[in-house]
């Protein structure tokens, strides 16, 4: 009897080891020949690394792979098509259907990461239709001249939109513990649907495990660079050389008010707006108004900078490095894309951003008024 007993235990044990070591990715590749190659991928130091190549048999695949304390990220991939089914090992079996002819729809379920990635990509995948839709009964009224059916599609627009942003935070309330999430928040606050404040919230809510990733780590340095460049915040100063190749600093530039003004000579939306800049500039610049340019273009470029400065009459101070969007001080204050302006008080506060247009304008009309 306990021969029998010791034998049960020891087969329990290893059935347990079995079960604690390893975890089974297998499922259905709808579409791809025998012999079709899947190859795994993880991320190691931001680069994707191939982990394993599993081959497609009778429409079917299945490998086994150990199980690990440390959150990742995989990804699958094809030679035969474009895209990649990304997914999150959670030491738990899973099972992926993967679509030739439609990547978008493959998903991978098993463990609450991936059952609740599934269900966030669905809810987009509803939102986008209804985007889409949208556009199509724009493009109509458009064509047909219906100013009333175009207003009240903006307005359906801009609901949507609204409906969207409030399911993504209430997905991170629900769902805020998983490295999704920290991709999420991340892509949230480069859309401006969460302020840098916000996503710090976020992330000190996160298991320490999924707190010590690179991924959040990142994070992390980014927020700390935008709370930096953001209103209310004190502008980082900054030395880059002018047209003439002097130094000149953001100090040496400030007036009553100033606008820091992010641009480049290849960056069509900011030719056109130059003409709004000038307008106020010329307007307001006797009663204190200054404005420096941070070029974003390259070494190369210099002449088309100096070119586009005389073209666009942009006549106040000029700064550039030349380095396109390696530029320091566009990393400095977070610009990820141009125009980007920051308006700052005669302390060097900013005190509102990213205003163009009738925007800028009013902004700027109520600054001076009675003045």
């Amino acid at each position: 009897m306990r021969l029998i007993l010791a034998s049960l235990i020891t087969i329990a044990l290893i059935s347990c080891n079995k079960e604690t070591n390893t975890y089974k990715l297998e499922g259905d590749a709808v579409g791809f020949a025998d012999g079709t190659e899947i190859y795994v991928y993880t991320l190691e130091n931001k680069q994707p690394k191939i982990l394993d190549t599993i081959a497609v048999t009778e429409g079917k695949f299945s490998a086994t792979y150990p199980k690990s304390d440390v959150p990742n990220l995989n990804f699958l991939r094809f030679n035969e098509v474009n895209g990649s089914i990304l997914y999150f090992p959670e030491n738990e079996d899973m099972k992926a259907t993967i679509y030739k002819d439609s990547i978008q729809a493959s998903r991978v379920t098993g463990g609450k990461q991936n059952e609740a990635y599934g269900a966030f990509v669905d809810k987009m995948t509803a939102f986008n239709k209804r985007k889409q839709a949208s556009m199509e009964r724009f493009r109509e009224a458009r064509q047909a001249n219906d100013t009333a059916t175009i207003a009240e599609i903006q307005s359906q627009n801009l609901n949507i939109v609204g409906e969207e942003t409030e399911y993504k935070k209430q997905f991170l309330k629900d769902n805020g513990n998983s490295l999704f999430a920290v991709m999420l928040i991340s892509e949230m606050v480069g859309r401006k649907e969460l302020t840098p404040e916000e996503a710090s919230e976020h992330l000190e809510k996160l298991h320490p495990k999924i707190a010590s990733s690179e991924i959040v780590q990142d994070l992390k340095t980014n927020l700390e660079t935008m709370k930096k460049a953001e209103v209310g915040s004190a502008a980082p100063n900054f030395s880059a050389p002018t047209p003439s190749g002097e130094t000149m600093s953001l100090k040496d530039a400030l007036g009553k008010y100033t606008i820091i003004d992010f641009w480049a000579s290849w960056c069509k939306p900011c030719r056109i707006e130059n003409p709004n800049v000038v307008k106020v500039y010329n307007e307001y610049h006797d009663k204190g108004l200054n404005i420096i340019s941070v070029s974003l273009d390259k070494a190369e470029q210099k002449d088309k900078w100096l070119q586009a400065i005389k073209d666009d009459k942009m006549d106040w101070y000029h700064v550039s490095n030349l380095q396109f969007w390696q530029d320091p001080i566009a990393v400095q204050y977070n610009v990820r894309s141009i125009p980007a302006t920051f308006l700052l008080d005669e302390n060097g506060m900013i005190i509102d951003k990213d205003l163009r247009g009738a925007a800028l304008e009013a902004k700027i009309a109520t600054l001076f008024e009675g003045q």
